[in-house]
Protein backbone atom coordinates (compact mmCIF):
# COMPACT_ATOMS: atom_id res chain seq x y z
CA UNK A 1 0.00 0.00 0.00
CA UNK A 2 2.74 2.60 1.19
CA UNK A 3 4.59 1.56 -2.33
CA UNK A 4 1.94 2.01 -4.32
CA UNK A 5 1.43 5.41 -2.72
CA UNK A 6 4.29 6.44 -3.45
CA UNK A 7 4.61 5.47 -7.06
CA UNK A 8 1.44 7.24 -7.46
CA UNK A 9 3.03 10.56 -5.60
CA UNK A 10 5.67 10.23 -7.61
CA UNK A 11 4.43 10.33 -10.76
CA UNK A 12 1.81 13.12 -10.08
CA UNK A 13 4.98 15.16 -8.90
CA UNK A 14 6.49 14.36 -12.38
CA UNK A 15 3.54 15.33 -14.14
CA UNK A 16 3.50 18.72 -12.34
CA UNK A 17 6.85 19.11 -12.75
CA UNK A 18 6.22 18.51 -16.51
CA UNK A 19 3.19 20.67 -16.45
CA UNK A 20 5.10 23.52 -14.79
CA UNK A 21 8.16 23.08 -17.49
CA UNK A 22 5.83 22.92 -20.36
CA UNK A 23 4.28 26.37 -19.17
CA UNK A 24 6.96 27.89 -17.98
CA UNK A 25 8.83 27.20 -21.82
CA UNK A 26 5.73 28.13 -23.55
CA UNK A 27 5.58 31.74 -21.49
CA UNK A 28 9.39 32.04 -22.06
CA UNK A 29 9.31 31.17 -25.69
CA UNK A 30 5.79 32.20 -26.58
CA UNK A 31 4.64 35.54 -28.21
CA UNK A 32 3.96 37.75 -25.15
CA UNK A 33 2.97 41.10 -27.14
CA UNK A 34 -0.63 41.26 -27.58
CA UNK A 35 -0.78 43.93 -30.00
CA UNK A 36 2.19 46.27 -31.87
CA UNK A 37 2.91 49.06 -29.44
CA UNK A 38 5.10 51.99 -28.67
CA UNK A 39 6.73 52.39 -25.59
CA UNK A 40 8.78 55.45 -24.98
CA UNK A 41 10.91 55.46 -21.72
CA UNK A 42 12.27 58.15 -20.51
CA UNK A 43 15.70 58.98 -19.32
CA UNK A 44 13.64 60.28 -16.13
CA UNK A 45 11.54 57.70 -15.75
CA UNK A 46 11.72 55.12 -12.97
CA UNK A 47 11.84 51.08 -13.17
CA UNK A 48 8.21 51.17 -11.06
CA UNK A 49 7.24 53.50 -14.43
CA UNK A 50 8.43 51.30 -17.30
CA UNK A 51 6.58 48.77 -15.75
CA UNK A 52 3.52 50.58 -15.41
CA UNK A 53 3.60 51.18 -19.18
CA UNK A 54 4.64 47.84 -20.01
CA UNK A 55 3.07 45.25 -18.59
CA UNK A 56 -0.52 46.02 -19.30
CA UNK A 57 0.88 45.55 -22.89
CA UNK A 58 1.85 41.85 -22.43
CA UNK A 59 0.94 38.59 -21.54
CA UNK A 60 3.47 36.06 -19.28
CA UNK A 61 3.82 38.99 -16.32
CA UNK A 62 5.05 35.71 -14.05
CA UNK A 63 7.63 34.62 -16.82
CA UNK A 64 8.22 38.03 -17.54
CA UNK A 65 9.38 38.88 -13.73
CA UNK A 66 11.46 35.64 -13.25
CA UNK A 67 13.69 36.95 -16.63
CA UNK A 68 13.94 40.33 -15.39
CA UNK A 69 14.87 39.40 -12.09
CA UNK A 70 17.67 37.36 -13.56
CA UNK A 71 19.14 40.01 -15.84
CA UNK A 72 18.75 43.08 -13.15
CA UNK A 73 16.37 44.91 -15.63
CA UNK A 74 15.68 47.43 -12.39
CA UNK A 75 18.71 48.63 -12.76
CA UNK A 76 19.83 48.02 -16.39
CA UNK A 77 17.14 49.09 -18.41
CA UNK A 78 18.20 51.93 -20.71
CA UNK A 79 15.66 55.03 -22.04
CA UNK A 80 14.70 55.21 -25.87
CA UNK A 81 11.52 54.74 -27.91
CA UNK A 82 10.81 50.73 -28.12
CA UNK A 83 8.40 49.15 -30.45
CA UNK A 84 6.83 45.79 -29.01
CA UNK A 85 5.69 43.55 -32.15
CA UNK A 86 3.77 40.37 -31.85
CA UNK A 87 6.29 37.42 -31.78
CA UNK A 88 8.26 38.58 -29.23
CA UNK A 89 8.49 36.69 -25.95
CA UNK A 90 9.82 38.08 -22.56
CA UNK A 91 13.26 37.08 -23.14
CA UNK A 92 13.37 39.49 -26.21
CA UNK A 93 11.54 41.95 -24.91
CA UNK A 94 13.59 42.02 -21.67
CA UNK A 95 16.91 42.19 -23.54
CA UNK A 96 15.58 45.20 -25.31
CA UNK A 97 15.85 47.35 -22.65
CA UNK A 98 18.77 45.89 -21.32
CA UNK A 99 20.91 46.23 -24.67
CA UNK A 100 18.78 49.56 -25.21
CA UNK A 101 17.57 47.95 -28.60
CA UNK A 102 15.24 51.31 -29.49
CA UNK A 103 13.62 52.26 -32.44
CA UNK A 104 14.38 55.80 -34.29
CA UNK A 105 11.54 58.58 -34.52
CA UNK A 106 11.12 60.65 -37.37
CA UNK A 107 11.51 64.00 -36.43
CA UNK A 108 10.08 66.88 -38.52
CA UNK A 109 11.96 70.29 -38.83
CA UNK A 110 10.48 73.08 -40.51
CA UNK A 111 8.12 76.19 -40.25
CA UNK A 112 10.53 77.72 -37.38
CA UNK A 113 11.43 81.35 -37.21
CA UNK A 114 13.53 81.64 -34.20
CA UNK A 115 15.93 79.15 -32.11
CA UNK A 116 13.41 79.13 -28.91
CA UNK A 117 10.93 77.56 -31.66
CA UNK A 118 13.41 75.20 -32.71
CA UNK A 119 14.06 74.34 -29.48
CA UNK A 120 9.92 73.94 -28.32
CA UNK A 121 9.34 72.17 -31.54
CA UNK A 122 12.07 69.05 -31.26
CA UNK A 123 11.44 68.82 -27.39
CA UNK A 124 7.96 67.86 -28.51
CA UNK A 125 10.12 65.11 -30.65
CA UNK A 126 12.53 63.69 -28.69
CA UNK A 127 13.87 62.96 -24.81
CA UNK A 128 15.45 66.74 -24.15
CA UNK A 129 13.91 69.46 -22.74
CA UNK A 130 13.18 73.08 -24.65
CA UNK A 131 16.06 74.55 -22.31
CA UNK A 132 18.70 72.06 -23.08
CA UNK A 133 17.95 71.92 -26.86
CA UNK A 134 18.05 75.94 -27.05
CA UNK A 135 21.94 75.91 -24.84
CA UNK A 136 22.74 73.54 -28.43
CA UNK A 137 21.64 75.15 -31.11
CA UNK A 138 22.63 78.56 -29.48
CA UNK A 139 26.22 77.10 -28.05
CA UNK A 140 29.19 79.55 -29.33
CA UNK A 141 31.41 76.28 -28.11
CA UNK A 142 29.29 74.40 -30.56
CA UNK A 143 28.81 76.98 -33.44
CA UNK A 144 33.18 77.22 -33.74
CA UNK A 145 33.25 73.52 -33.59
CA UNK A 146 31.16 72.87 -36.68
CA UNK A 147 32.15 76.13 -38.26
CA UNK A 148 29.72 79.01 -37.80
CA UNK A 149 29.07 81.36 -34.91
CA UNK A 150 26.24 80.90 -32.42
CA UNK A 151 23.75 83.75 -34.53
CA UNK A 152 24.59 82.00 -38.05
CA UNK A 153 24.62 78.29 -36.59
CA UNK A 154 20.68 78.75 -37.16
CA UNK A 155 21.51 78.72 -40.19
CA UNK A 156 22.31 75.28 -40.31
CA UNK A 157 19.22 73.50 -40.12
CA UNK A 158 17.76 72.35 -43.62
CA UNK A 159 14.24 71.78 -43.29
CA UNK A 160 13.03 68.03 -43.49
CA UNK A 161 11.87 64.90 -41.23
CA UNK A 162 15.03 63.16 -40.47
CA UNK A 163 15.21 59.71 -38.41
CA UNK A 164 16.97 60.15 -34.80
CA UNK A 165 16.89 57.59 -31.88
CA UNK A 166 14.66 59.40 -29.55
CA UNK A 167 17.28 60.02 -26.90
CA UNK A 168 19.71 61.74 -28.89
CA UNK A 169 21.26 64.44 -26.80
CA UNK A 170 21.23 67.91 -27.87
CA UNK A 171 24.64 68.35 -28.98
CA UNK A 172 24.47 65.34 -30.92
CA UNK A 173 21.52 66.24 -32.78
CA UNK A 174 23.09 69.69 -33.99
CA UNK A 175 26.60 67.55 -34.76
CA UNK A 176 23.78 65.65 -37.13
CA UNK A 177 22.25 68.79 -38.96
CA UNK A 178 25.46 69.92 -39.66
CA UNK A 179 26.19 66.31 -41.90
CA UNK A 180 22.54 66.84 -43.18
CA UNK A 181 23.45 70.36 -43.85
CA UNK A 182 27.14 69.51 -45.79
CA UNK A 183 24.88 66.39 -47.58
CA UNK A 184 22.28 69.29 -48.64
CA UNK A 185 24.89 71.25 -50.49
CA UNK A 186 26.23 69.33 -53.23
CA UNK A 187 28.06 70.17 -55.89
CA UNK A 188 25.03 71.15 -57.74
CA UNK A 189 23.85 73.28 -55.58
CA UNK A 190 27.28 74.93 -55.05
CA UNK A 191 27.53 75.65 -58.51
CA UNK A 192 24.39 77.20 -58.86
CA UNK A 193 25.09 79.24 -55.62
CA UNK A 194 28.45 81.02 -57.50
CA UNK A 195 26.39 81.81 -60.61
CA UNK A 196 24.33 83.91 -57.67
CA UNK A 197 27.56 85.64 -56.19
CA UNK A 198 26.30 84.57 -52.77
CA UNK A 199 28.07 82.52 -50.15
CA UNK A 200 25.61 79.85 -48.54
CA UNK A 201 24.96 81.69 -45.42
CA UNK A 202 23.43 84.32 -47.71
CA UNK A 203 21.48 81.95 -49.71
CA UNK A 204 19.66 80.82 -46.52
CA UNK A 205 19.43 84.48 -45.52
CA UNK A 206 18.25 85.57 -48.80
CA UNK A 207 16.21 82.32 -48.97
CA UNK A 208 14.33 82.92 -45.23
CA UNK A 209 13.29 86.50 -46.49
CA UNK A 210 11.77 85.11 -49.58
CA UNK A 211 9.86 82.63 -47.64
CA UNK A 212 8.55 84.78 -46.01
CA UNK A 213 7.50 86.94 -48.67
CA UNK A 214 5.15 84.28 -50.29
CA UNK A 215 4.16 80.48 -50.06
CA UNK A 216 3.75 80.27 -54.04
CA UNK A 217 6.18 78.39 -55.10
CA UNK A 218 6.28 79.47 -58.44
CA UNK A 219 6.60 82.62 -57.70
CA UNK A 220 9.70 82.40 -55.39
CA UNK A 221 12.40 82.86 -58.15
CA UNK A 222 11.05 86.01 -59.23
CA UNK A 223 10.79 87.18 -56.02
CA UNK A 224 14.83 86.37 -55.43
CA UNK A 225 15.45 87.88 -58.80
CA UNK A 226 13.72 90.92 -57.80
CA UNK A 227 15.96 90.95 -54.26
CA UNK A 228 19.62 89.83 -55.90
CA UNK A 229 18.84 92.49 -58.91
CA UNK A 230 18.81 95.00 -55.72
CA UNK A 231 21.79 93.61 -53.80
CA UNK A 232 23.72 94.01 -57.23
CA UNK A 233 22.45 97.92 -57.30
CA UNK A 234 23.43 98.33 -54.16
CA UNK A 235 19.49 99.54 -53.36
CA UNK A 236 18.54 98.65 -50.06
CA UNK A 237 16.30 95.05 -49.85
CA UNK A 238 13.14 97.38 -47.80
CA UNK A 239 11.74 94.07 -47.21
CA UNK A 240 8.79 93.96 -44.83
CA UNK A 241 9.57 90.80 -43.49
CA UNK A 242 12.85 91.64 -41.66
CA UNK A 243 11.05 94.61 -39.71
CA UNK A 244 8.59 92.67 -38.44
CA UNK A 245 11.62 89.86 -37.64
CA UNK A 246 13.91 93.20 -35.84
CA UNK A 247 10.96 94.20 -33.59
CA UNK A 248 9.98 90.32 -33.32
CA UNK A 249 6.11 91.33 -33.99
CA UNK A 250 5.25 88.45 -36.34
CA UNK A 251 1.58 89.03 -36.17
CA UNK A 252 2.16 92.87 -37.74
CA UNK A 253 -0.38 92.28 -40.62
CA UNK A 254 0.43 96.03 -41.65
CA UNK A 255 3.95 98.01 -42.01
CA UNK A 256 3.57 101.66 -41.01
CA UNK A 257 6.11 104.33 -41.70
CA UNK A 258 7.41 104.56 -37.93
CA UNK A 259 8.10 101.02 -38.29
CA UNK A 260 10.63 101.02 -41.03
CA UNK A 261 12.73 103.26 -39.11
CA UNK A 262 13.29 100.43 -36.20
CA UNK A 263 16.99 100.27 -34.89
CA UNK A 264 18.62 96.89 -35.99
CA UNK A 265 21.01 95.42 -38.11
CA UNK A 266 17.93 93.26 -39.50
CA UNK A 267 15.79 96.17 -40.73
CA UNK A 268 16.35 96.38 -44.54
CA UNK A 269 15.08 99.64 -44.53
CA UNK A 270 17.76 101.10 -42.35
CA UNK A 271 20.71 98.79 -42.93
CA UNK A 272 21.94 98.07 -47.20
CA UNK A 273 22.47 94.59 -48.00
CA UNK A 274 21.68 91.20 -46.23
CA UNK A 275 20.97 90.56 -42.39
CA UNK A 276 23.20 88.74 -40.40
CA UNK A 277 21.10 85.68 -40.45
CA UNK A 278 18.57 84.34 -41.58
CA UNK A 279 14.70 85.57 -40.37
CA UNK A 280 13.41 82.07 -40.33
CA UNK A 281 14.22 78.92 -40.94
CA UNK A 282 13.41 79.02 -45.41
CA UNK A 283 11.68 75.86 -46.77
CA UNK A 284 13.79 74.09 -49.26
CA UNK A 285 11.35 75.41 -52.39
CA UNK A 286 12.60 78.78 -51.07
CA UNK A 287 16.36 78.19 -51.07
CA UNK A 288 16.18 76.10 -54.70
CA UNK A 289 14.38 79.46 -55.53
CA UNK A 290 17.00 81.43 -54.43
CA UNK A 291 19.73 79.42 -56.53
CA UNK A 292 17.84 78.98 -59.41
CA UNK A 293 16.25 82.56 -59.04
CA UNK A 294 14.79 84.38 -62.33
CA UNK A 295 16.48 86.62 -64.39
CA UNK A 296 14.56 90.03 -65.21
CA UNK A 297 14.62 93.52 -64.43
CA UNK A 298 12.26 93.58 -61.52
CA UNK A 299 13.41 95.79 -58.90
CA UNK A 300 10.00 96.21 -56.60
CA UNK A 301 7.11 94.15 -56.14
CA UNK A 302 3.89 94.56 -54.31
CA UNK A 303 0.85 92.50 -52.54
CA UNK A 304 -1.78 91.83 -55.01
CA UNK A 305 -4.80 93.91 -54.00
CA UNK A 306 -6.35 90.77 -54.55
CA UNK A 307 -5.00 89.05 -51.48
CA UNK A 308 -4.48 86.05 -53.36
CA UNK A 309 -0.52 85.30 -52.16
CA UNK A 310 1.25 86.45 -55.33
CA UNK A 311 2.45 90.01 -56.23
CA UNK A 312 3.02 92.70 -58.75
CA UNK A 313 6.54 93.20 -59.90
CA UNK A 314 7.66 96.46 -61.53
CA UNK A 315 10.59 97.95 -63.30
CA UNK A 316 10.00 101.62 -62.17
CA UNK A 317 8.95 103.44 -58.72
CA UNK A 318 6.58 105.31 -60.35
CA UNK A 319 4.84 101.43 -61.61
CA UNK A 320 5.38 100.16 -58.17
CA UNK A 321 4.11 103.39 -56.56
CA UNK A 322 0.83 103.27 -58.28
CA UNK A 323 0.71 99.21 -57.30
CA UNK A 324 1.81 99.96 -53.63
CA UNK A 325 -1.18 102.66 -53.56
CA UNK A 326 -3.80 100.09 -55.00
CA UNK A 327 -2.76 97.00 -51.94
CA UNK A 328 -2.83 100.23 -49.66
CA UNK A 329 -6.60 100.99 -50.92
CA UNK A 330 -7.48 97.32 -50.48
CA UNK A 331 -6.17 97.15 -46.85
CA UNK A 332 -8.20 99.94 -45.93
CA UNK A 333 -10.72 98.77 -47.40
CA UNK A 334 -10.77 95.66 -45.62
CA UNK A 335 -9.94 98.16 -42.51
CA UNK A 336 -6.45 96.20 -41.98
CA UNK A 337 -4.32 98.08 -40.17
Amino acid sequence: MNKKFLIYSLLTLLVMGCIVVVVSLMQFKGNAVKQQTELFVSSRDDYARLLDSLLPKIKHHTAFGIYARRLDLENRFKAGHYVLKPGMNVVDITRMFVLGLQTPVKVSINNVRIPGQLAAKLARQIDADSVSLHRAITSPELAVELGFDSVTLFSMFIPDTYEFYWTVSPEDLVRRMKREYDRFWSERRDGLRERSGLSRLEVMTLASIVYEETRKTDEMPRIAGAYINRLKKGIPLQADPTVKFAMQDFGLRRILYRHLKYDSPYNTYVNRGLPPSPICMPGQNAIDAVLNFERHNYIFFCARPTFDGYHNFAETLREHNANARAYARELNRRKIK
